[in-house]
């Protein structure tokens, strides 16, 4: 069993009691978890799995595969701020899918795990901004190595392919 902090980034349903769980962790990187019975009334991940909150979790790695089991979860950070209002909701999102797109599944690293925390920490203490925006896709691509000339999100744009349909929204709403 590995130990390590994480946020919380996607949930999928994978049967009546249970949920895959999607966590971008500091060290494992991409990581996808079953937990088992989470749906359940008394189940011990009640009221812990929840998007982009983060803490720190237990996982039994799989023999084979990559869904791995999700065996214990401490919660330091439920970001209620995020759940204010549509828009930080909105952008927080969008940092998880750029970053969830952005790499491959066990790149492990502390700089994209600090960014991402950083950007969260930020949209649940402060009003979302163009600026705030801008700063996170450039930060996620210097990080990322394929900065260049242009603007954080042309490099985005070059490395991933094509940006998550939310930023045109997010834009739209911040007046961009």
């Amino acid at each position: 069993m590995i130990a390590t902090d994480a946020i919380l980034i996607r949930t999928t349903r994978l049967t009546d009691t249970s949920l895959i769980v999607h966590w971008f962790t500091e060290g494992e990187g991409l990581l996808k978890t079953v937990a088992k019975g989470a749906l359940r009334p008394k189940s011990v991940f009640a009221g812990k799995l929840d998007l982009f909150f983060s803490g720190e979790i237990g996982v039994t790695l799989a023999r084979k595969g990559d869904l791995h089991i999700l065996r214990e979860v401490a919660i330091s950070n439920w970001r209620q701020g995020l759940r204010r209002q549509y828009t930080p909701t909105l952008m927080a999102g969008y940092f998880c899918q750029l970053v969830e797109g952005a790499v491959e599944p066990g790149y492990a690293d502390a700089p994209l795990y600090d960014l991402l925390r950083r950007g969260l920490d930020h949209l649940d203490a402060e009003e979302p901004s163009l600026k705030a925006l801008w700063h996170f896709e450039t930060q996620l691509a210097e990080i990322l190595g394929v900065s260049g000339a242009g603007s954080g999100e042309d490099a985005l744009r070059g490395h991933i392919g094509m940006l998550p349909g939310t930023r045109k929204e997010i834009m739209e709403r911040l007046g961009g």
